[in-house]
């Protein structure tokens, strides 16, 4: 799977993607109430991670970077897309600059919720402002279209405008607020729950 737009390129995540993507994610364990890992990780302890990603099937690992010299396409020009706001590190990924990626997940591991999925999108910082996390939901969705795939589901903590603004413009509807459920940084945090219907 391989999309680009403009000076960006979206495809499957790969093995030689894990260190710029452990730099990513750490940045969020660090800095942010994102994510509630509390402790950053290494590249091989996330390698686990990533092989619960294959390029196929409902569970996806999806990656944006700059574009190379070699994949450019001089008839593309940059295509204004909506921001997501959301921040991470600036890291090289396999053939470029990371620019952020977005997964779908098992959402629970009872074999009953086989066909829903749990999604979630990380931009990097200095990718602001150029829609990366609508790139991404859009491969994804996509990748997901011919898949067995009912629900997705995305959790989200609070506040975080640009992450509400980017699912709802996915046709995300709000399910429901799980209160202080997370514990970071010395206080409490929220997450709202939001569901797409996807088959």
């Amino acid at each position: 799977m391989l999309q680009q737009q403009g000076e960006v390129q979206v495809r499957a995540g790969a093995e030689a993607d894990l260190p710029a993507l452990t730099d990513l994610y750490n940045h969020y364990i660090r800095e942010t109430s994102i994510t509630f890992d509390l402790e950053p990780f290494t590249p091989e302890q996330r390698r686990s991670w990533l092989h619960s990603h294959p390029q196929d099937g409902p569970h996806r690992l999806l990656v944006a970077q700059e574009a190379t010299e070699g994949m450019k396409n001089p008839h593309n020009g940059p295509s204004p897309v909506p921001s997501t706001g959301a921040t991470g590190p600036e890291s090289e990924s396999a053939d470029g600059t990371l620019l952020g990626y977005a997964t779908s997940s098992a959402f629970r591991p009872k074999a009953a919720y086989a066909p829903s999925v749990e999604v979630t999108v990380y931009c990097a910082p200095h990718a602001a402002g150029r829609g990366i996390g609508t790139l991404l939901y859009q491969a994804l969705f996509e990748a997901l279209a011919d898949e067995d795939v009912h629900r997705a589901y995305a959790g989200i903590a609070q506040p975080n405008e640009a992450s509400v603004r980017l699912h709802t413009r996915f046709g995300f509807r709000h399910l429901g607020t799980y209160t202080e459920v997370g514990r970071k940084f010395g206080r409490y945090w929220d997450v709202a729950w939001y569901q797409k219907e996807l088959g």
